[in-house]
């Protein structure tokens, strides 16, 4: 059986295997690992040729102070979690239900459904600039939190009611069956059954819906453009290098590593969780 456990493996194979792993990691970590060392580094230490894998002299903390004290990144910082959070609610929301209604229910136009639902993940984001644009300013929410809110929360759905559609599929229908015949709501079975056991797969999906939504930086310029407390952390960083900032790259650098401290911790939190749902159904039997 293909692959052996690397135990079984000859002691050459598992050493070069391993020597393998730790390249491709190194070199994986190698940009993180530049960008954390210039984060510690002056503005002049960096535009004197201080980059790459040199280490500061002295350390600093200039860097962070001033990224943390910059008014528009940490409004864009702070409102990112009042974005983020609510489109993983909505978007995993309505596709749990969506999912649970595509996948035990038979009725006409079901594929049709789905099927939209799966096209809308093929149209580039790029196509829907003015026609988004153009809405969010008749709706009166442009320049607001609330456009990104809708709109991420609409068009992360449809990837979302794929993800969850495929994994309350494989919920046996029997399960559900006998809940109807003890008298059960289909609310009470969606509440009380399928919700419990698809948890690993809602964990999973609000790990990577959480990570897309946050690193937006293209909507933010489009729907929030003037309005540092309506755009994503990706965004304001970006204010960061504009004006008397704008050769310190060091400033650039720890905003940079703090942006990328949610979705981390969010990952590590969820860990366990996010591992389950992506492997849940992969064992035979």
């Amino acid at each position: 059986m293909f692959p052996r456990p690397i135990e079984t493996w000859k002691p050459s194979a598992r050493a070069l295997y391993i020597l393998s792993v730790v390249i491709v990691l190194l070199g994986w970590l190698l940009p993180l690992i530049i960008i954390s060392i210039a984060s510690f580094m002056t503005a002049d230490q960096l535009n004197s040729g201080g980059r790459g894998l040199n280490m500061p002299s002295p350390f600093s903390v200039d860097g962070w102070t001033i990224a943390i004290k910059n008014d528009e990144f940490r409004g864009s910082f702070i409102n990112s979690f009042f974005i983020v959070l609510p489109v993983v609610a909505i978007s995993v929301g309505l596709a749990t239900m969506a999912g649970f209604a595509l996948s035990k229910y038979r009725f006409r136009g079901q594929l049709i459904i789905f099927a939209i639902f799966i096209g809308g993940n093929f149209v580039p984001f790029q196509i829907l600039m003015v026609p988004v644009l153009r809405l969010t300013q008749d709706l009166g929410i442009y320049n607001t939190k609330w456009a990104l809110i809708f709109f991420h929360g609409a068009f992360q759905t449809g990837f979302c009611v794929f993800f969850m559609r495929n994994f309350i599929a494989q919920l046996p229908s029997e399960l559900l069956e006998a809940a109807r015949v003890e008298g059960a709501s289909e609310w009470k079975i969606f509440t009380r059954i399928v919700l419990p056991l698809v948890k690993p797969a809602i964990a999973a999906l609000s790990v990577l819906i959480f990570t897309f939504v946050w690193n937006d930086f293209f909507w933010s310029l489009v729907l929030t453009p003037a309005s540092p407390d309506g755009m994503l952390a990706p965004a304001g960083l970006s204010n960061i290098i504009r004006g008397r900032f704008y050769n310190a790259w060091n400033v650039m650098a720890a905003g940079s590593m703090l942006v990328a401290l949610p979705p981390v911790i969010m990952f590590f939190l969820l860990q366990k969780q996010f591992i389950a749902g992506l492997t849940l159904g992969a064992n035979k039997g």
